[in-house]
């Protein structure tokens, strides 16, 4: 058509000469033009060439660019080139194709290198054309393979990282968009298969706990977990830093796991985020190379809290987190297959690891009213398989050489909270002496079910 023919020729204007204002104009009437859907399928191939060939030469005016010249109107140039780009990939494969195959995937990425070295012009200017390349190579990737397996390759880990890295939340967050529209399961494994790699994993997991708008950690958590099941513990690959930072996120995200009370929030991300995250705390902690968790601050206390929480929702209404007696249940489809099923019992089970061969946090769980809210939880439960067992193991973790946390539990026994037989199963016996009821470890020949 008349108006294509006129871009075309204004295009080739912009690949001769010198760069103007007047060249930002045609390329903002391009970016405009591609908006439309029926403009955007049937769009000439000459168009998207000319579109390329401006943008090949913008990577080459940058690379031969002198420290002191100005890069403003190049940027600005840079900036709308690649939102014409971007727009021309919307839910359009053939775009998608025509410009991979003419190799603008290498070309953005090879310009948006450069502009991470550029030290010089407005930053706003700047920050501008990385975020509208970022955004070229989300719309690029989307829906397709071919695009996606390029973008990896010549991006995955260095730029990647250099990416997310970027003092700049908007470049951040769309450099995430960008590696999570890529990511498939092998692409997901090659993420711990070295410390290169494995570092892009970090500050994706270190980004979704400080940027509230970055918020995809779940595929990543579940890759997690996989790779701490495997193998032996000192084959790990997962560094003590990530620990660090995960109890962190677990910290300060752990009430939205609350929301699952409510029949329709079963598939609320970021709860379901907690779960998973309480799963790979428990892992680590049962584990001596993240034996630093127990001293992680505040993480028993909010452990803790929440246990309360969650005890105390589960008695005001009938919910996931109430107690049940329903084992039927636990077929398929039942209640078991909720995502909080045995999520108490997994508290629990965290307080027990971080309270092992560790004198303050057992200090600190008898000063936060934890051992009785333990012993509380007892009770057989089909929504929490083994909290029975789980709760008989932090009880005996918290009590082993406390004599003041064997006093109160005495004290229990006295009231009657606790029975003989429960205090067995955690591997004591009670004596009376003068009037007094003491604690006293069993015997080994004293334990049920030893020889």
């Amino acid at each position: 058509s008349e108006s294509m023919f006129s871009q075309i020729s204004l295009l080739d204007e912009m690949c001769m000469g010198k760069f103007t204002v007047e060249h930002l104009t045609t390329l903002q009437t391009v970016t405009k033009a591609l908006r439309d859907e029926q403009f955007r399928f049937n769009v000439e191939r000459g168009v998207l060439e000319r579109l390329f060939a401006v943008l090949v030469r913008l990577y080459d005016e940058f690379r031969g660019l002198d420290e002191g010249r100005s890069v403003s109107l190049r940027l600005q140039l840079t900036a709308e080139c690649f939102r014409a780009h971007r727009n021309a990939c919307v839910q359009c494969s053939h775009n998608q194709c025509l410009l991979r195959d003419q190799g603008c995937i290498q070309v953005s990425l090879g310009i948006l290198g450069t502009l991470l070295k550029i030290t010089t012009g407005d930053p706003d200017n700047l920050f501008d054309a990385i975020r509208c390349g970022i955004q070229f190579l989300g719309n690029i990737a989307v829906g397709n393979h071919l695009c996606k397996a390029d973008i990896w390759g010549h991006a995955f880990p260095y730029m990647f990282l250099d990416l997310l890295e970027l003092c700049d939340e908007k470049a951040t967050a769309y450099a995430c968009m960008v590696l999570h529209t890529c990511l498939d399961e092998d692409k997901t494994e090659q993420l711990w298969t070295e410390p290169q790699h494995l570092k892009v994993a970090l500050k994706i997991m270190e980004l979704c706990r400080t940027e509230p708008d970055i918020d995809w950690p779940l595929t990543l958590l579940e890759l997690i977990l996989a790779q701490l099941g495997e193998g032996k513990e000192e084959d790990c690959l997962i560094p003590p830093r990530t620990a660090q930072i995960l109890a962190s996120y677990f910290q300060n995200s752990c009430k939205s796991v609350l929301s699952l009370s409510s029949a329709s929030s079963a598939n609320d991300q970021k709860a379901l985020a907690v779960v998973r995250l309480l799963d790979i705390l428990c892992e680590m902690t049962s584990k001596t190379n993240f034996r630093t968790l127990q001293d992680h601050p505040d993480l028993l206390q909010s452990t803790v809290e929440l246990l309360k929480e969650v005890h105390l929702l589960g008695k005001a209404s009938k919910n996931v987190f109430s107690a049940a007696q329903d084992f039927s249940l636990t077929e398929p489809g039942g209640a078991a297959s909720h995502p909080a099923v045995s999520f108490t019992a997994h508290l629990i089970r965290l307080i027990g690891n971080l309270c092992h061969g560790h004198m303050a946090n057992k200090d600190q769980i008898r000063e936060l009213d934890g051992i009785a809210l333990i012993l509380d939880c007892c009770s057989i439960d089909s929504n929490n398989p083994f909290i029975s067992q789980w709760a008989v193991f932090a009880i005996r973790n918290i009590l082993e050489h406390n004599l003041e946390n064997q006093k109160l539990v005495q004290g229990l026994k006295r009231q009657g909270v606790v029975d003989d037989s429960m205090l067995r199963e955690m591997g004591f016996r009670v004596e009376q002496r003068d009037g007094s009821l003491l604690l006293r470890p069993l015997k080994k020949e004293e334990w049920h079910g030893d020889n």
